[in-house]
């Protein structure tokens, strides 16, 4: 990455995209009166969105009750790693077009269950940062920043 000049760097929103590209697992996050959940789910983008498909249940339910929803993703190598975070509007895909269209999309559950229901994340705004991964600068002295 050449991202990494200083320790920290936020990503253009083309590099967060072309990242999110490279992976197929992220975090959902939801959010229900006081209740937070974080749901581990496969992913594929989809344009400028993310498809993820579920069955009935607690994500499906929370989706329903409020799509507002955050969407994580990270990847790391011993030198460097970077973490993508994008808000946006969960919907279920309803019509026929739009779920042969998911259905294309190349999504498949990762466990044998069978999940129909295929939710599409709108964003309205994505953000990025890359970080070096380097020794931790000593504790004593002067620091740089």
């Amino acid at each position: 990455m050449t991202e990494l000049d200083a320790p920290v760097a936020s990503l253009p929103d083309a590099r967060c995209w072309e990242l999110l590209r490279t992976q197929e697992l992220g975090r959902l996050v939801t959010h229900v009166g006081d209740v937070v959940d974080v749901f581990p789910v496969n992913y594929v983008v989809d344009g400028e969105g993310i498809l993820i498909r579920t069955a009935p249940g607690t994500k499906l339910l929370e989706l329903t009750v409020n799509a507002d929803v955050l969407f994580e993703v990270d990847h790391h190598t011993d030198t460097e790693a970077w973490s993508v975070i994008m808000r946006g509007r969960a919907t279920a895909l309803e019509s026929e077009a739009d779920i042969e269209r998911a259905e294309n999309a190349g999504l498949r559950p990762w466990i044998p269950t069978l999940k129909r229901v295929f939710v599409r994340i709108e964003p309205t705004r994505i953000s990025g940062r890359a970080f070096r991964r380097d020794p931790e600068p000593e504790r004593t002295g002067v620091a740089e920043y």
